[in-house]
């Protein structure tokens, strides 16, 4: 063995090999290349297995909807026009990779998303690297490439993936700039702020937590003219939201959607966040997070610093703001793994494992994996298809939709409408059936009513006219809002309603999730 080695080493050392220095940097990039690699694959395989085996959720619908007619589907821009209440970054991302593929489907719409949330887990191994070392940051890619919250969301055609990835990579140029010091850098970071508001404008938020940073950071220098040189390339994108909707004759949408969500009622208590995102951002992993702040708390620079402000604020903020949403605190996703990675990366200096460097580095290695394993499983359990009739709102499509939704484009006249329990399951049909729907739950008041949506004043009325055809119970909405599906019912034994379509998804419910039923009205 030891012959062979020798005269391999000789080869090698021979005149006409590469020179010695060109190997190692060969060595190196393998070294960097092959567990980069591999986190692409495991990103790739919990983003993109059975990607399209639930249809569009509500919020997805209407995004698919909008990428639809920003492609031309002339089918469906009478549902999702293209000014609606966000800007559309994403949607016409998703609309410019269909007609380059001259594809339109729920998978191709949700590849895009699935791209978008691996380039986010490369982004964060790229932080990670700079902020704490080459192993840390490959730890905190792991953990984001398998960590429930973000790869749920990314699976799914909504905005906050790509804003999530804009400002992970302002936050990057952030980390640059402090160290650096030079206004590039927050030329870049302001460039990638725009771009994050463009993907969806509550993005705008975090820059309460970086504010907040500098404030408590005076060793941490920040010039005037650097400040406005992040603050100019933000602005110049931002207004391009506003502009487009004002060239376009429609800047009203965007004004009264903003006084709708400035004034409507609250949605979730204040306990929402606490109760829901530690468990998808995972137990383990934030505790992880948290011991590493304690532990190494005499380490502390301006590094956890920024990471806690850039976290601390949004938590906060929408913590107290009414509206809460699921998928609304994934920016936080990436700084948890970057400091559960620290964490994790630093055991090789506990006095037990120093000096024996394999221990040290087969501890990480078990513990890395010991918290991978524990995102991942639950993970698992969250993209297979759910056969229950309940669901959170951003977690994933929703059983039966879509299959409800073909039935009422195949079955359903062309000139009928519909009226379901609420405005969620309305989108879905809309977006499959090619039918107009309406949400009873809707409201008649413009100051507590989504703008985008129309309400029904007097179904009864409308029923008795023949305006609507048919109604639509399903249990997702029943769940949330009981009197209106009571209402809804009511409204199915008065007009002489009997089911024509009934929706059962796998084999955990006995009871249909989607009924539609076809109405008269008394003679």
């Amino acid at each position: 063995m030891s012959a062979a080695t020798d005269a391999l080493e000789a080869v090698l050392r021979a005149p006409d090999s590469a020179p010695r220095p060109a190997r190692q940097r060969a060595r190196q990039m393998l070294s960097v290349a092959w567990p980069v690699a591999l986190l692409v694959a495991v990103a790739g395989a919990v983003r993109f297995v059975g990607l399209d085996a639930v249809g569009f959720n509500s919020d997805e619908a209407v995004y698919a909807g909008t990428a639809a007619s920003l492609a031309g589907d002339r089918s469906l821009e009478q549902f999702f026009p293209v000014f609606r209440a966000h800007p559309v970054l994403f949607q016409t991302l998703v609309a410019g990779v269909e007609q380059t593929l001259g594809a339109d489907s729920d998978w191709v719409a949700r590849a895009v998303a699935a791209v978008v949330g691996i380039a986010a887990v490369l982004v964060t191994f790229a932080l990670g690297r700079r902020l704490y070392g080459h192993g840390a940051g490959l730890i905190a890619g792991l953990f984001l490439a398998v960590m429930p919250y973000h790869v749920v969301v990314s699976r799914q055609v909504l905005l906050d993936g790509l804003m999530t990835l804009f400002v992970t990579v302002a936050l990057s140029c952030i980390v640059r700039y402090a160290e650096s010091g030079r206004a590039a850098w927050m030329f870049a970071a302001g460039s990638a702020m725009g771009l994050a508001f463009l993907a969806k404008e509550t993005a705008v938020v975090v820059l309460g937590g970086l504010f907040a940073f500098f404030a408590l950071t005076p060793w941490v220098t920040v010039r005037l003219r650097h400040v406005v040189a992040g603050l100019v390339p933000f602005a110049v994108l931002a207004a391009v939201h506003p502009l487009s909707q004002a060239l376009a004759g429609k800047a009203t949408a965007g004004s009264n959607y903003l006084v709708y969500q400035l004034f409507r009622p609250e949605n979730h208590p204040m306990t929402f966040y606490a109760s829901v995102v530690p468990w998808a951002v995972g137990i383990l992993v934030l505790a992880a997070a948290i011991v590493g702040l304690v532990w190494l708390r005499r380490e502390s620079t301006w590094r956890e610093r920024l990471l806690l402000c850039w976290a601390g604020f949004p938590i906060v903020f929408f913590t107290i703001w009414p509206v809460r949403g699921y998928q609304y605190l994934l920016p936080i996703a990436p700084v948890v793994a970057v400091l559960a990675g620290r964490t994790v990366s630093r055991l090789v200096t506990l006095r037990a494992l120093q000096g024996r460097r394999r221990a040290a580095r087969a501890a990480v290695i078990a513990v890395a994996t010991i918290l991978a394993v524990s995102l991942a499983i639950p993970t698992a359990q969250q993209i297979s298809p759910s056969s229950t009739g309940s669901f959170l709102a951003g977690t994933g499509g929703v059983p039966g939709g879509r299959e409800a939704g073909q039935w009422v484009a195949e079955e359903v006249p062309a000139n009928a409408h519909l009226l379901t329990i609420g405005p969620s399951m309305a989108n879905i049909l809309q977006y499959y059936g090619h039918r107009k729907v309406y949400g009873l739950s809707v409201s008649p008041n413009p100051e507590v009513r989504n703008p985008t949506y129309t309400p029904v004043r007097n179904p009864d009325r409308a029923l008795r006219r023949g305006e609507l055809q048919y109604l639509v119970w399903d249990s997702y909405s029943a769940g949330r809002s009981p009197s209106f599906s009571a209402k809804l019912r009511s409204l199915v034994d008065k007009y002489n309603g009997v089911p024509v379509y009934s929706g059962i998804v796998g084999s955990g419910t006995k009871e249909p999730v989607i009924v539609i039923y076809a109405v008269w009205p008394d003679p």
